[in-house]
């Protein structure tokens, strides 16, 4: 595990402590760990407590095998040091399998590592990986990415995941069955990080029709809206209007309308004892049929579920 200043504790011990007991759980040392820094220093982190480094980096003799990048708000940082990078580049060439967690992408692409390939990061900072390096195909919903021999991953404990899933992909699922048992984690997650993201990511547009098409539909979601209902809120023709909003927001009207519903179900899925039903009705899906099938295509999850999981403690 690769870490320099500013990484987050639990985006390197988390991983680290998966393969750690990977090695107890087989009742053999299948995993030798070792926390790297360039070199070997120990490193501040974002708690404030600072990681002492098992090794430099720059006197690693011996191949490595799985070599992981840390994240952390020290990201950008890392992503400016030319001696940092430099060795990443030439370690990974050497690496069987090259990875990051959360933040710990911008590193990778920084060095390259990742220009036209997939990968994903914590769902708050994809846009600005995307933005960055244009060069790197941005997931932002999956927990983990895997694009040839480099794997990414998502927010904080999605390290965790992608330790669990390369336990699996070395040892096989008996293994890191046994592991997620010992961490009261599951082997796989149900659903993306979009389960978690609560944000309205459709944008309002920059021009006022489209906007004025946009804010009733915020107002008036129960009622059944479709292309022609806001080209006529935005005084536009149907077809003028489509290729404006998406030309705007990067979506679809339609899509425009699914995701507000969608995030105003979240909220009340989270925050009201109401039926679900009720919720379905209010958010315009009419039925819950429809909300479910929303939720599963864009979360990866059932409504229930989502309740289940971040529910505010509705008892008290």
């Amino acid at each position: 595990m690769l870490v320099y200043p500013g990484v987050m504790a639990m985006d390197v011990y988390g991983p680290l402590e998966a393969f750690a007991m990977a090695n107890s759980s087989a009742g053999r040392p299948l995993y030798r760990v070792a926390i790297a820094s360039l070199d070997g220093s120990p490193v501040a982190t974002s708690l404030g407590v600072p990681i002492a480094a098992s090794i430099a980096a720059r006197e690693i003799l011996d191949p490595i095998d799985t070599l992981l990048v840390a994240g952390g708000g020290g990201h950008a940082e890392a992503g400016n040091d030319p001696a940092l990078l430099s060795w990443l580049r030439a370690a990974s060439l050497e690496a069987r399998r090259t990875g990051s967690i959360c933040t710990g992408a911008f590193v990778l692409a920084a060095a390259g590592l990742l220009d036209g390939r997939r990968a994903t990061t914590h769902w708050a900072t994809a846009s600005e990986l995307a933005q960055h390096f244009p060069e790197v195909e941005v997931d932002l919903d999956p927990i983990f990415v895997r694009d040839g021999s480099v794997y990414t991953s998502a927010g904080v404990t999605a390290g965790i995941d992608l330790a669990l899933a390369l336990i699996e992909e070395d040892q096989g699922r008996e293994l890191a069955l046994k592991v997620a048992r010992g961490l009261v984690l599951y082997l796989k997650r149900q659903g993306g990080q979009s389960q978690f993201s609560h944000h309205l990511q459709a944008q309002l547009a920059a021009s006022q029709p489209v906007r004025l098409a946009q804010e009733w539909a915020l107002d008036n979601m129960a009622a059944e809206i479709d292309v022609g209902t806001l080209a006529e809120r935005a005084c536009m023709s149907e077809r003028t209007f489509r290729r404006t909003f998406v030309g705007q927001t990067g979506e679809t009207p339609r899509d425009f309308v699914e995701r507000i519903r969608l995030d105003a179900a979240r909220g009340l899925l989270e925050d009201m004892e109401l039926p679900v039903q009720a919720i379905a009705t209010r958010c315009g899906f009419v039925t819950v049929d429809n909300l479910r099938r929303a939720f599963v295509r864009r979360l990866g999850i059932t409504p229930q579920q989502y309740r289940e999981r971040f529910a505010s403690s509705l008892t008290d």
